[in-house]
């Protein structure tokens, strides 16, 4: 499990003053390249120099509990699924480290720079996650 850790925003919020609905996506990413880096694999690496990409096929969220500027929290990562060409990725947000208040899913597909076909994970990433 990997943890990302910052803080909310007032430009993550709306004008209720309570985490905008997209911004939860913002914050699972920021985790995903956090844990992507920190795993050897940071994304501007593979977007410049590598022969694949891992597109976002599919993503989904929950909401459990309102976010306001000033709230510190913990994103966790974990591996829910790894398959042969894609992995998907849960997401759990703690405020404070330790109160869930929302959660997400994001399914990722290597796939070829040049011809955007399917490919199979590498050993070292499959290793990683």
């Amino acid at each position: 499990m990997f943890s990302h850790q910052t803080t909310i925003r007032l430009h993550n919020t709306d004008a209720g003053g309570v985490l905008f609905f997209a911004e939860q996506f913002k914050l699972a990413h920021d985790a995903y390249e956090s844990f992507m880096e920190s795993a050897g694999f940071p994304l501007t690496a593979l977007i410049k120099d590598s022969a694949y990409r891992l597109p976002i096929v599919h993503a989904e969220a929950d909401f459990l509990k309102p976010l306001a500027a000033g709230d510190r929290i913990t994103v966790r990562i974990k591996a829910d699924r790894i398959g042969d060409t894609s992995f998907t990725l849960a997401y759990t947000l703690l405020r404070n480290g330790s109160d869930p208040v929302g959660t997400a899913k994001t399914v990722h597909v290597l796939i070829d720079k040049n011809n955007g076909g399917k490919r199979t994970l590498l050993p070292e990433l499959r290793e990683k996650l």
